[in-house]
């Protein structure tokens, strides 16, 4: 018989990377509502502490760790910090991420693609790895990688932006792999258009008149005619990192508002 207590995340301890703002601080709300110990962590700590400190007034236990991702003796530091605090691990979000900076794969140099890859990618792998050694020791645990359709199809003058995010697909199948006999549970999520400071960046070289074309006629093209919004995202986030989907490892949930499916279809 289900029970809906599966979707409880009570006491579980949650570490989400890019905590601060956008889909990471709508994941960050979401677990903690869901009765979660959120632990919180990007570069800038003046964002973060906005942020619990928001978190705080409603209630929400969280801890802010100010952390560069891109660089390995960073995620380490956040993981002994958490377990330090916490004892253990739970969940892990993989969500941080650099913004797709705009330039055609003429023009990118390596400073670009190291930038991107190394918070992106090189980031993801890393800290996932510091985090499942702490969940391997404990019995078990959920990793839920922040991807993007652009890992699917390429987006134009993004290149390496989405190469690094059909990255972290590959790097979602490669941990779910080797991890599932330890009781990891390893997924993605697959956001498309989504009202967020990063998306905005798209439009950020343009006149506000011509940002808001493009936007609508972005719109015109989704079949649910508009751009989501950032707690769309939460619910298949709490799924991921609950008790609900233990036998879900390797999977990716699109969160685009039919976009890819659009595009198939023309």
């Amino acid at each position: 018989m289900f029970d809906l207590s599966q979707f409880s995340l009570k006491d579980k301890v949650a570490i989400v990377t890019g905590g601060s703002r956008g889909i990471g601080q709508a994941i960050a709300y979401g677990f903690a509502k869901a009765g979660a110990k959120v632990v919180i962590t990007s570069r800038k700590a003046q964002d973060l502490e906005a942020t619990a400190c928001e978190m705080t007034a409603i209630g929400c236990e969280v801890l802010v760790v100010p952390a560069h991702l891109g660089r390995i003796e960073e995620t380490q530091r956040v993981v002994d910090t958490v377990v330090q605090k916490f004892g253990r691990i739970d969940i892990l979000v993989n969500n941080a991420g650099a913004s797709p900076a705009m330039a055609s794969v003429l023009d990118t140099d390596e400073r670009l693609w190291d930038t991107i890859m190394n918070l992106n990618l090189k980031g993801v792998y890393f800290m996932s790895q510091a985090a499942a050694k702490v969940m391997k020791k404990q019995g078990g645990g959920k990793i839920i990688n922040v991807a993007s359709i652009d890992g699917f199809n390429p987006e134009p003058f993004v290149s390496v932006y989405s190469i690094s995010k059909a990255g972290v697909r590959h790097v979602t199948r490669a941990f779910a792999m080797e991890l599932a006999r330890d009781n990891i549970q390893v997924n993605s999520i697959c956001p498309g258009p989504i009202s967020t400071k990063m998306m905005n960046s798209h439009w950020a070289h343009l006149s506000p008149e011509e940002a808001k074309k493009q936007k609508d006629e972005l719109c015109k093209h989704l079949p649910s005619c508009r751009i989501g919004e950032p707690d769309e995202i939460a619910g298949a986030a709490i799924y991921l990192a609950s008790e609900a989907s233990n036998y879900t490892t390797g999977a990716e949930i699109v969160i685009d508002g039919g976009l890819l499916l659009s595009t198939h279809l023309g």
